[in-house]
């Protein structure tokens, strides 16, 4: 049997791009190598799906720093409030939390899989799981069929690549689409972990003296070979047994491994400001003026509150404080050391987890060879993509999929209207 659209790949984009073919009365066919759909929605958001994010367009872009301005056009024909819309019409109520983030009410990621699954089966749309796609074949002009691992050929006029990165493997995102893309003649970015724990060799990573030590609300910033700020992100972290991580270490390991290639280097520095409301000489103004109302009192004793207890006593002793020193005995210098490392604590990071431990792929299709309303190739007609394949990334907080839900619609609109004006 001939379809009108074959979409390979049964994730946000690829289910979106299904249901939106299936809308424009498509005969449609998702393939899926896994043997059940969503398995990327079902553990995203930490298992309750952050479906998409409530903040303004141009705000939305400026979080999705790898090409998101490709997304003007897409935004321009369906947005994120469009996708809040579409999940609402289905049934789904969602909620607002921090930052813009939507959630379903029901906070389980199953309950929106379940709902695009039932659209599916509702629009007619055939599913085929456990199904690996060996290639896409192509004429000089465009697509003329799919053909599946175990040998049968299906024949298209359209096909929508929608399988994703090389991140969260176990999903099936395992890099299959971007030969395909080439074989059309697309470019393929290079590719790089995004959204990803950072490693380092420090001394007081490898003795795990801070391991498991969380730090709320500080400024972390990635620094260039001379010291000078690249990228700051002011949000929570953690010290880990090979590194840090957390979630302004996730933002900022994209511009670690950016900067790491740009100055051909195996280290690059971070500093982490951990009281980023108050500059260097207020804090030690401050911090004098309490050690001289509690002159007897030892220094931890005094300074109890102003950090977390260890990484208190981890900059103490960096700075040969003693803890149980009291301000009479302290020197001046050993102290503006210390509020110096309060502000700017700078150590050296060696790059990051690998791609398979990335929340997020940075690289893919080149996005200069889309037409960017229509999610369509620029080589070959009939042939579209959407989601993470595309070299598209974003920040964690629902601005991936909300690129995944924006680019598979419009890709699977477009693929149903192309069959249909040239049929």
């Amino acid at each position: 049997m001939k379809y009108d659209v074959i979409i390979i790949g049964g994730g946000p984009s690829g289910l979106m791009a299904a249901i939106a073919a299936g809308e424009k009365g498509a005969r449609v066919l998702l393939l899926d190598k896994g043997n059940k759909l969503g398995r990327k929605l079902a553990i995203s958001g930490g298992g309750r799906c952050n479906v998409t994010n409530r903040l303004p367009v141009e705000e939305i872009i400026k979080h999705i720093p790898g090409n998101g301005r490709f997304l003007y056009s897409a935004f321009s024909e369906f947005s994120n409030e469009d996708i809040i819309v579409f999940f609402e019409k289905l049934g789904i109520q969602l909620k607002e939390e921090d930052h813009g983030r939507m959630f379903p009410v029901t906070d389980k990621a199953q309950t929106v899989v379940d709902v695009l699954i039932q659209q599916l089966q509702k629009l007619r749309v055939d599913v085929r799981t456990n199904e690996p796609v060996k290639t896409v074949h192509y004429d000089a002009e465009k697509v003329v069929s799919v053909e599946l691992l175990n040998g049968e050929k299906i024949d298209t006029d359209a096909v929508v690549i929608a399988v994703g990165g090389k991140s969260v493997p176990h999903t099936g995102s395992t890099g299959d689409g971007y030969a395909w893309a080439e074989k059309a003649g697309h470019t393929i970015t290079e590719l790089f972990p995004t959204e990803v724990p950072v490693t380092s060799n420090e001394s007081f990573i490898q003795n795990k003296s801070l391991q498991g030590l969380s730090l709320r609300d500080v400024a972390l910033s990635v620094l260039n070979p001379k010291g000078k700020i690249i990228k700051t992100h002011r949000m929570d972290m953690i010290f880990t047994h090979f590194g840090i991580s957390g979630p302004a270490v996730l933002r900022c390991s994209q511009y670690v491994v950016k900067a790491m290639k740009k100055f051909s280097t195996t280290s690059i520095p971070m500093s982490i400001d951990a009281l980023p409301d108050q500059n260097e000489e207020q804090l030690f103004q401050t911090i004098v003026k309490e050690l001289k109302n509690d002159a007897k009192k030892a220094v931890k004793n005094v300074l109890k509150g102003l950090l977390p207890e260890r990484y208190l006593l981890f900059l103490l002793e960096k700075n040969e404080i003693d803890p149980l020193v009291t301000y009479a005995n302290l020197s001046s210098e050993k102290l503006r050391a210390f509020v110096k490392d309060c502000k700017q604590f700078t150590f050296s990071v060696h790059g990051t987890l690998s791609l398979d431990k990335a929340f997020v792929t940075g690289g893919g299709v080149s996005v200069k060879e889309i037409h960017p309303k229509e999610m369509s190739s620029k080589w070959k007609a009939g042939l579209y993509f959407c989601g993470e394949i595309l070299d598209i990334h974003g920040y964690t907080g629902g601005y991936n999929i909300t690129s995944a839900l924006v680019t598979g619609r419009l890709a699977g609109l477009n693929a149903a209207k192309f069959v249909r004006e040239s049929s």
